[in-house]
């Protein structure tokens, strides 16, 4: 037997490692520029390793779960982001960052994706938005603990020494993994990878994912860019454009922190339609901005505008497939990485041939895109039932 709140503090700090990985290298990348000499097409090339690592981490946890369950894959990935943080702070090279990003990668692909699903197990057809809101508030935490920490040491110690704290910190999360009782397996006796790609033959099920296609793209475009943006528009120095980073973590952060009640008692997709328009604001405010204060609110705004799409796609995605939850997550995941993968790297292409701020059209533009597809989606489910498994 198992404790549902035990279990599920073991799926937030494994959120929060998530948060850490996903911020480390819009993070870093003043850093790493200025330490390595790198342009911008050249930095965006970073985002597609992390992406894709955590893509592959993203392919293999699902039918991994539903055969063997969480507790094992969840310690182990926990452990490989361990090492690869302490990697990254200790690298000669820019080649040895690139291979310590890809792994961390998939360490991350493996617990984003195992931790929502694991979530979404514990919870119950109508409360799973909600619960998976609340898990988004501990990615939020690391996510916005990684620069603010970084801006707020950077004068007092190196990029390095700072990362290397931070993953040391990490071992507290896999203790507690360690230490917990997780739930059996959903399918111990084996499950074909045949019934796996079948989910591929629902069309909502896909839709969902391209939802999450443009939602990835965007959180890690606007999380990897924009200090680097704030410091090309504003003249900010590095420390400082890290605090903008920061605040756009926290506007994710207190918005799925406060979305666990209403989700409970509104219809979940007027919360996304909801954030859809609030993140559109945010963008247009980001992009016609001239000064530090209207950065900070275009900030804050976009990160309280994505913070309802990943909780509530996904527990539409739970609520779908309950039975085989862990290889439903990991289809709309992979779909959903691939946007993270392309959209950040397109950014850094665009900022090279026209800047940064014109670069930065593509989260409205991908705004507009995302809510066409989940309402295809909704469209979709509503007309017929999910495939027999």
């Amino acid at each position: 037997m198992y404790r549902r709140r035990q279990v599920f503090a073991a799926a937030c700090m494994g959120m929060l490692v998530f948060g850490i990985v996903l911020t480390a290298l819009g993070s870093l990348l003043p850093s790493l520029m200025s330490r390595f000499g790198l342009a911008n097409a050249a930095a965006g090339s970073l985002f597609p390793i992390l992406t894709l690592g955590i893509l592959a981490g993203s392919v293999v946890f699902g039918p991994i779960v539903d055969r063997h369950g969480y507790k094992t894959l969840l310690a182990l990935s926990i452990a490989l982001i361990l090492l690869r943080l302490e990697g990254i702070a200790l690298a000669p090279s820019i080649a040895v960052v690139a291979a310590a990003l890809a792994l961390i990668g998939i360490g991350g692909g493996i617990v984003n994706g195992a931790t929502n699903a694991l979530v979404a197990d514990l919870g119950e057809e109508g409360s799973r938005s909600a619960d998976l809101s609340l898990l988004g508030v501990f990615f939020g935490i690391g996510a916005f603990g990684m620069p603010f920490l970084l801006g707020l040491l950077l004068r007092h110690f190196t990029y390095g020494a700072i990362v290397a704290g931070i993953g040391t910190a990490v071992a507290l999360p896999l203790g507690y993994t360690l230490a917990v009782r997780f739930p059996a397996p959903k399918h111990p006796q084996g499950f074909p990878l045949r019934r796996g790609v079948g989910l591929l033959r629902d069309p909502a099920l896909v839709l969902l994912g391209l939802t999450l296609f443009f939602e990835s793209g965007m959180e890690i475009t606007v999380g990897g860019w924009t200090a680097a943006y704030v410091q090309a528009a504003l003249g900010l120095e590095a420390d400082r454009a890290l605090f903008f980073l920061s605040i756009y973590w926290l506007g994710m952060m207190t918005a799925r922190l406060l979305l666990g009640g209403p989700l409970r008692r509104i219809p979940p997709a007027r919360a996304l339609y909801t954030s859809i328009a609030v993140a559109l604001a945010g963008a247009l405010v980001m992009l016609a901005g001239a000064s530090p204060a209207t950065a900070a609110i275009g900030s804050a705004l976009l990160g309280a505008g994505f913070a309802a799409v990943y909780p509530v796609v996904l527990g539409f995605v739970g609520d779908r497939y309950p039975a085989v939850s862990g290889t439903a997550f990991s289809v709309v995941m992979v779909i959903a990485l691939a946007g993270g993968s392309a959209l950040p790297y397109l950014t850094g292409v665009l900022g090279d041939a026209a800047g940064l701020r014109a670069s930065f059209a593509i989260v409205p533009l991908s705004l507009c895109l995302m809510a066409l597809v989940f309402t295809a989606a909704r469209r979709r489910a509503a007309a017929a039932p999910a495939p027999a498994m």
